[in-house]
Formats: structure tokens, sequence, C-alpha cells
């Protein structure tokens, strides 16, 4: 993995953190968009907004980078309190990874989301 990419990783899981979903579709060309366990392609800062919403005080934790052919994977461990609106109040700590196309210009244009969905919501549900 190249220094600029596992920076690149690092302030993107930062912008995560920030609460503003624009940081997070900076890291996205203008087209990007993002799927998340095998789900529609959606605008990334729709799905950042809805986590956002639902975790105030979410933390996403960049765990490793690993490189797969023409793609990049981003793994990730996301934690976080459900409290936001219709929130369940239980915490949650999941860990999953993105896999990255990233463009000319050094953005990500694709990224498949993926984590274990069964236990997210098991999770939720305490």
């Amino acid at each position: 993995m190249t220094t600029e990419l596992t920076k690149f990783a690092r302030r993107y899981a930062e912008a995560w953190c920030s609460q503003g979903p624009e940081k997070v579709a900076a890291f996205y060309a203008k087209s990007g968009s993002i799927s998340v366990n095998g789900g529609p392609s959606l605008p990334i800062a729709e799905v950042a907004r809805e986590f956002m919403r639902d975790f105030p005080d979410m933390v996403v934790m960049f765990d490793r980078l690993k490189h797969t052919g023409a793609r990049t994977e981003f793994h990730w461990t996301f934690t976080g309190t459900n409290t936001g609106l219709g929130g369940t109040g239980n915490p949650v700590r999941i860990s999953g990874y993105e896999l990255w196309k990233i463009d000319k210009d050094g953005l990500i244009s694709e990224s498949k989301g993926h984590f274990d969905a069964a236990e997210y919501e098991r999770q939720l549900r305490g």
C-alpha cells in the first residue's frame, strides 16, 4: 500500500466521525457512490447522513488496507450508540470493509460496503 493511500484512508475514517456527511462525500468522485451489503448504489452523502443521524456518537476506526487486484479493501470498525430519531439506545460495535475503486484523480469512484448485517441487527435489538 502506498503511504498516500494509507493517509487517505485515515482521513476518510476521520471524516466519518465528523458528523458532516459532506466531509465524507469529499473523498468521492463527483459521480461516486456506495452500496452496502449488495444493496443499490446510493450517493455517499445520503448514506453518511443516515448513519450520522442514527448514531450521533459514531466512531469509525481505520483498521487496515488490503490491495485486491484493481481495488482496495478499506477495513474498519464502527462503534456508536443508536440514539438518533427512533433509536433503540443500544450500543453497536461492528467491523467490516469497503471495496474501493479509486479513479485517476485519487478519489473513490465506487465503494461496495460489507458487514455482518445479522450481527448489526442483533446488537441494535440488544
